[in-house]
């Protein structure tokens, strides 16, 4: 017993370093006087939006598959023309769903209320849908009423964005070291201390683009006035930890 117990002893502490050296990694090293201050700021930047990003597709029915798949490619055809006279790039345009699913009719109710014969495959239901970046804002109304018109009637969207986020996100970022700091700096004053250096820095947030809206889409007339659109301001925001030295 005595030499398994000699044995399992360097295995044991050997296990254990690991996770000394990690507890020890985690605490920021400062001077014994000083005074470890964390403090969490957030920073933002704002911008007009310069794209509009959108889903538009067509949903059609048929008795039979073959019918709705038939109705519904000649239907998006017109759709994905109408979006290149528009002036919507290629590169801009990108399938996202294709379905086909049946549709059931209603089930036989007998006289007691009990169902005679199960619902029945009454036809079939083709979905076709599209994603689009708009980088026209201006034109973003016409470019849906022109969709509308060439058969597409489901739309949702849209989600203004910043095609190039990084200027802003970097704004949020000086933003938020500045309130950060200026934070320490309170702190500081209120203790009576002084703020010695940063020890730490981590980010969190950043740009994240506003999810699309769904909606369905009415057939417009062809003496209507074209949908309006305000696209407003698209916001990017920052937070940043940072970690203060603080002494006397």
């Amino acid at each position: 017993m005595k030499s398994l117990k000699f044995a399992l002893a360097p295995l044991a502490l050997a296990l254990s370093l690991p996770g000394t050296a990690m507890a020890h990694d985690t605490q920021p090293a400062i001077a014994a006087s000083s005074t470890l201050l964390s403090v969490s700021a957030d920073g933002k930047s704002t911008r007009v939006p310069d794209l509009a990003v959108f889903s538009a597709g067509v949903v059609s029915e048929g008795r039979t598959a073959s019918e709705a798949l038939a109705a519904n490619a000649a239907a998006m055809n017109r759709v994905l023309a109408s979006l290149k006279k528009a002036g919507i790039a290629d590169k801009d345009v990108q399938t996202s769903n294709i379905s086909l699913n049946p549709v059931y009719g209603q089930p036989v109710v007998g006289p007691n209320g009990q169902v005679t014969q199960e619902p029945r495959i009454v036809g079939y239901q083709a979905n076709n849908t599209v994603t689009v970046r708009s980088r026209d804002i201006k034109g973003f109304g016409k470019v849906l009423d022109a969709l509308v018109a060439s058969g597409a009637n489901q739309i949702s969207g849209p989600s203004f964005q910043m095609s190039n986020p990084s200027a802003a996100t970097d704004e949020a970022r000086v933003a938020a070291m500045k309130n950060a700091r200026a934070r320490a700096d309170l702190y500081a004053r209120a203790a009576g201390l002084r703020v010695v250096r940063i020890v730490s820095i981590s980010e969190g947030g950043g740009y994240s683009p506003p999810m699309p809206v769904m909606y369905g889409a009415k057939m417009a007339m062809a003496d209507a006035a074209p949908t309006p659109i305000s696209a407003g301001e698209v916001e990017a925001a920052v937070n940043v930890s940072v970690q203060f030295e603080l002494a006397p």
